[in-house]
């Protein structure tokens, strides 16, 4: 089955500040392209001859170095637009793994300082192995994300997220990313996991 992509329209007319609804568009454009490349790509693998595949060049061998690309690129920014929202209820249990690690402003100062080392993506994520919060950058959607981990916060740094509404400005765009955590999701998804 195809995957559908879902309907981020409730983010608009205001309900996020510092965010225009000309800047989601875009960005609702892009995510939506992800979603389209990562149909086709799958529906080309679904029916594709498999036993010649190398390193050098074969059609599957492309389209499997690609498809993480495409299905990180739709499946992350779903996480992104899901936990925008603006309110503050964090859960006692997020609370208190935050406040084990120095609070909840220390986080999010590190994932904003994760998220100004370029283009990309910074994530705050609960790592299966040692229980613990960490940021992380990575550059590509496919590159970069280390294993085991529980994805909380999602923000992407791509320019795409910001250029309308910011221009070159990211470290303005991400002041405004944080006043728009929906920390209800965030709470949910670390509670999913426990």
């Amino acid at each position: 089955m195809a995957h559908q992509a879902k309907n981020f329209d409730n983010l608009k007319g205001g309900v996020l500040q510092g965010l225009s609804d000309a800047q989601l568009d875009q960005h609702f454009t892009l995510y939506k392209g992800y979603i389209t490349k990562l149909n086709e790509i799958e529906e080309k693998l679904s029916g594709m001859d498999n036993t010649k595949s190398n390193y050098s060049f074969n059609e599957y061998s492309e389209l499997k170095r690609r498809e993480a690309v495409a299905f990180n690129g739709s499946f992350l920014h779903e996480l992104y637009f899901e936990n925008l929202g603006q309110d503050d209820k964090i859960s006692s249990d997020l609370q208190g793994a935050m406040d084990a690690q120095g609070g909840k402003d220390k986080l999010i100062a590190d994932l904003k300082s994760a998220a100004m080392c370029g283009p990309g993506w910074a994530v705050l994520s609960r790592n299966r192995r040692d229980g613990k919060l960490h940021t992380y950058f990575f550059a590509e959607h496919h590159l970069g994300l280390p294993i085991e981990q529980d994805l909380l916060i999602v923000l992407d740094s791509w320019e795409h997220a910001f250029m309308v509404d910011y221009g070159i400005a990211r470290a303005k765009y991400l002041d405004a990313f944080v006043q728009n955590i929906k920390w209800s999701e965030v709470s949910r998804r670390f509670s999913s996991r426990t």
